[in-house]
């Protein structure tokens, strides 16, 4: 994992079945205060993130995207 992924994981694991918004992750991950990272910059990153937590094909992914809010660790 990079080091970015990590702090993404760490942060939606941290406040676990909380939809952490999009402006949060951004500030969180990416440093950002004033500058917004797009939606899709998150879910590609997201994206990155859960094949590394698979651990068998057929468990549900642990990371679930909360349309027009962000993300969350469903676990």
């Amino acid at each position: 994992m990079t080091v970015r992924e990590f702090d993404a994981f760490h942060l939606l694991i941290s406040n676990r079945r909380r939809a952490i918004t999009f402006e949060v992750i951004s500030e969180r991950v990416w440093g950002c205060d004033n500058e917004i990272i797009i939606p899709k910059a998150i879910y590609n990153l997201m994206s990155r993130i859960k094949p590394k937590l698979k651990v068998k094909p057929d468990i549900p992914d642990y990371i679930a995207s909360v349309r027009s809010v962000g993300c969350k660790f469903n676990k």
